[in-house]
């Protein structure tokens, strides 16, 4: 059995479905056609209850004359209304007279003797039984009192009339037949209709297979499969779901593609100057001619900068390549009022000639803490780098929103789109270190925690960063 169920699990789904349509409208008509026989059955055998009631019942007189004159053959009288009957009196004792004009006679039971002996005489009882040749035969049987029928106390009988059952068992076997015959009919035209069904339901899905493969042959991640807009069954969500599937497919592709692009471009810059920098010293140690101390001093120095910004660019690379559910195993709750103190001591190091001014008030939202304090050092960067030596940073956060607004030259109107750009920079900072990646970093690092930021020309000159953070100023209870 296991054996036929893993089979069957093998077999395409069009077959299994026109085979499990077979298979219910075969049981279903098995099912009818054998009620359909049992209820044929018995309305004929109901009829020829009623026909032994009606009109078989001997007189008396022939019945007194069988217990007289009791014989154990039939008499074949031919003017006999009875003549297609089988007639005959059964004592007590088992003895059987035959009465005229029976058509033969029928073998008794030890039921039969029951009766005779322990039955009702006003009931009758009917059973199927047998003629001495092995005919099928209905009986009907009447225990009798002989003192009724003589006058005369004597041995109990009974009246067993029987009639052949061959037309009967001719039209259930008719019947049984056509019934088969109408059955598997029917089952065939199940399976072929089952099998179209399969294929007409199928269909969508062999265009979604057709689809899938052509992907997985060609990498063409345009491909889409054709939904009627009004569709709403399972196929069309399917399709629908591939079609978005391909879609964020082929558009993760781009960014990526535009993202190793753009890496590329910003990596030649720094790996041009310390190639450079470095054949410089190479030369200088294989023609045995020293740089000037003060040049040597400047070029180690240039290539120290140049493999910081390379560490720094290949960090934010990798902050961007994290995949979603890296970030989701590490969501906890943070407080934002420490994770921002621990980006102002760094910011500090970082401008030490720069007022950084910070108003805090506690709150606390879900978010990853490394990534987010990342967010907070960008921001305070940006301003740390734009602000005049000796300038002055105001920070501020007051119910889940964050500012830090520095007094440099601000952005322009027009690049202000721009700035959250993956290696975007503007025009009058390219000279500044940096990739370009800080600010993406920041909001991507934002929408996560389900929070939005904003980059605006402040009021008296600068740029004010604005992040904003659900929350609540109290911390959640824990949960055990």
């Amino acid at each position: 059995m296991k054996k036929l169920a893993r089979r069957f699990r093998t077999l395409p789904i069009r077959a299994r479905l026109s085979m499990l349509v077979a298979a219910a409208v075969a049981f279903a008509v098995a099912a009818v056609s054998v009620t359909c026989w049992f209820i044929v059955q018995g309305k004929l055998y109901e009829q020829v209850n009623n026909d032994l009631q009606r009109g078989m019942r001997a007189p008396s007189q022939m019945i007194n004359n069988a217990l007289n004159n009791c014989s154990e053959t039939p008499q074949n009288s031919g003017d006999s209304p009875y003549r297609n009957n089988y007639l005959q009196l059964v004592k007590e004792d088992g003895a059987i007279c035959v009465l005229d004009s029976s058509v033969g006679k029928v073998k008794i039971t030890q039921s039969d003797k029951d009766h005779i002996q322990n039955g009702n005489t006003e009931t009758l009882y009917f059973r199927d039984g047998t003629d001495e040749d092995g005919n099928a035969v209905r009986v009907m049987l009447q225990p009798m009192s002989t003192t009724t029928l003589t006058g005369d106390p004597g041995p109990k009988v009974g009246l067993v009339v029987a009639v052949s059952l061959k037309g009967t068992e001719k039209t259930l076997n008719d019947l049984a037949l056509i019934l088969l015959l109408v059955s598997g009919v029917g089952v065939i035209g199940a399976g072929a209709a089952g099998l179209a069904v399969a294929r007409a339901g199928l269909r969508p899905v062999d265009k979604l297979t057709e689809a899938v493969e052509h992907v997985a042959r060609t990498d063409d991640l345009s491909t889409r499969i054709p939904v009627e807009d009004d569709a709403e069954d399972e196929i069309a969500r399917l399709s629908r779901s591939f079609n978005s599937m391909t879609a964020s497919l082929a558009n993760s592709r781009e960014l990526q593609q535009q993202l190793i692009a753009d890496a590329g471009h910003e990596l030649r810059t720094p790996l041009t100057s310390l190639r450079t920098n470095i054949e410089l010293l190479t030369r200088s140690e294989e023609t045995g001619r020293p740089i000037p101390a003060a040049d040597r001093k400047a070029l180690l120095a240039s290539v120290k900068a140049q493999m910081t910004e390379l560490a720094s660019l290949i960090g934010d690379l990798q902050e961007l390549s994290r995949s979603e559910g890296q970030r989701g195993e590490r969501i906890q709750v943070v407080a934002l009022e420490d994770t921002v103190e621990s980006a102002l001591r760094r910011a500090r190091l970082r401008g030490p000639e720069l007022t950084i001014n910070a108003h805090l008030e506690p709150w606390f939202t879900r978010a990853e803490p490394a990534a987010l304090e990342r967010a907070v050092v960008n921001i305070l960067d940006n301003a740390v780098k734009f602000s005049p030596e000796g300038g002055t940073i105001d920070v501020q956060l007051t119910g889940g929103t964050l500012t830090v607004r520095d007094h440099g030259p601000g952005i322009a109107e027009n690049e202000l789109p721009h700035v959250f750009d993956r290696f975007w920079r503007s025009p009058s900072a390219r000279a500044l270190p940096g990739s370009g990646l800080g600010l993406s970093i920041v909001a991507r690092t934002v929408e996560q925690a389900g929070g939005n930021v904003t980059l605006a020309r402040a009021h008296g000159g600068g740029t004010v960063a604005t992040v904003r953070l659900p929350g609540a100023p109290t911390a959640p209870p824990e949960v055990p």
